[in-house]
């Protein structure tokens, strides 16, 4: 093997293992994104049952209505951070990022 198919031949692992390090990277990122956007929503849902917009929902409708109303506001405040929220899991995210790089 020539001196040139032979740095062709190391250099194929290597890119390899950068595209898998790339992999793993990318893997990591959406994984925090996620976790900073299920905080941000689980943050808004007590914000709204805090101040009784749970109990609004539910009033007169006994038992089962205050179960189901606890999943509204959970799922209402899942669809606040899907559409931007407060933009709390944005800071955390970078505030998480930069103590991880």
């Amino acid at each position: 093997m020539t001196a040139p198919g032979l740095s062709i031949a190391l250099s194929i692992p290597a890119a390899e293992q950068v595209n898998d390090n790339a992999k793993v990277a990318a893997e990591k990122d959406a994984a925090l994104r996620k976790s900073a956007a299920e905080f941000e929503s689980v943050f808004i849902a007590e914000m709204l049952s805090h101040a009784g917009f749970d109990k609004a929902l539910s009033e007169n409708s006994g038992f089962g209505g205050e179960a189901f109303s606890r999943m509204l506001v959970e799922s209402y405040a899942e669809e606040l951070t899907k559409n931007g929220g407060f933009g709390l899991s944005d800071q955390i995210y970078s505030q998480l990022k930069d103590r991880s790089s």
